[in-house]
């Protein structure tokens, strides 16, 4: 069998008989953008990670600048709007949809905010090296904006309940040659555009793992385990912008990886915190000086988006 064959179906039909059926339907909710419920599900998980992960980063700083706020605000209010497109579709395509852009343009000026923070560093981008490692985390702001990019996703996807002929008859009704923004996205065709983001997205987190890393000179082997599956994911997800074959092989193979490596540095996180002076009787001390808790959630979550892509459909063109 080729291996651009290999996709979701085929590994369905493969299963055992007494989960083929419920894989199969998942699959095709999938598939067909009637996932609009769990998707905000798994956005208001993320933000509240992430919004958790930016307030303890800042709290460092002393919350220095009123700007750095706005991002624990966000995150706060992304997972408020979340929880309520997952009971109402009206608050999915208003509250979440306008939440997750602003969420997304918050994410883009903490990137500048940050930019500026190592230029102001002493010897600015004349140290790059030194002055990245040392001064704020150049890419956190943009990987702060992965919960909000799946709101923006949810927040154009059908409902659970829409399953169905109805599904396909949106489909049916969008025209080719009138394409607008979202209307791959309603019915699960957007596998190119999550590679894309899966691709920025892993460049970002691998980054940020090596020279968090490099601060402590990695000193367990396993540290540079994120440093060198990131450009394996970055690989598989840009390749498979233009090969079927490589999204149905070496995309979910990479995206597993990731989503595992995730796992495993949060095991190592919260052993490190464990193993500093206090241990859990400082657990507020710990967490917050000690290596940073849901870093790793964000390889994870990386891992994820590659694994969406795998089970989409490719755009119409």
């Amino acid at each position: 069998m080729s291996l651009s064959n290999l996709g979701p179906e085929v590994l369905a039909r493969s299963l055992p008989a007494p989960i083929r059926k419920p894989a199969e339907l998942l699959i095709d909710h999938l598939q067909h953008g009637t996932f609009q419920r769990s998707m905000a599900l798994l956005v208001a998980g993320t933000s509240v990670v992430t919004g958790m992960e930016v307030g303890y980063e800042h709290y460092k700083g002393s919350y220095s600048n009123p700007v750095m706020y706005s991002p624990v605000i966000l995150s706060g209010a992304l997972a408020i709007a979340a929880l309520g497109a997952f009971f109402n579709r009206n608050v999915a395509t208003s509250f979440l949809r306008y939440t997750s852009f602003l969420t997304l343009a918050d994410g883009a000026i903490g990137f500048g905010f940050h930019i500026r923070g190592i230029a102001r560093r002493p010897g600015g981008w004349r140290l790059p090296v030194t002055n990245i490692v040392m001064g704020p985390p150049l890419f956190a702001p943009l990987l702060f904006g992965t919960s909000a990019y799946l709101g923006v996703i949810a927040s154009y996807l059908q409902r659970e309940e829409d399953h169905g002929l109805r599904s396909r008859a949106v489909e049916l009704s969008l025209s080719p040659r009138r394409m607008q923004f979202g209307d791959d996205i309603r019915v699960g065709r957007f596998q190119k555009h999550l590679c894309v983001i899966c691709a920025v997205g892993t460049f970002a987190v691998g980054a940020e793992s090596w020279y968090s890393h490099y601060k402590d000179n990695f000193k367990y082997p396993v540290q540079w385990s994120p440093v060198l599956l990131s450009p394996l994911m970055i690989l598989a997800a840009l390749g498979s912008l233009r090969s079927r074959r490589l999204a149905n092989s070496a995309l979910p193979v990479a995206s597993a990886a990731l989503m595992l490596n995730g796992v495993v540095g949060t095991y190592y996180h919260m052993r490190g915190i464990g193993r500093r002076s206090g241990g859990l009787r400082k657990p507020l001390y710990n967490i917050l000086y000690g290596p940073p808790i849901f870093a790793p959630m964000l390889m994870a979550a990386c891992g994820l988006i590659g694994a969406l892509a795998y089970f989409m459909r490719r755009e119409r063109h």
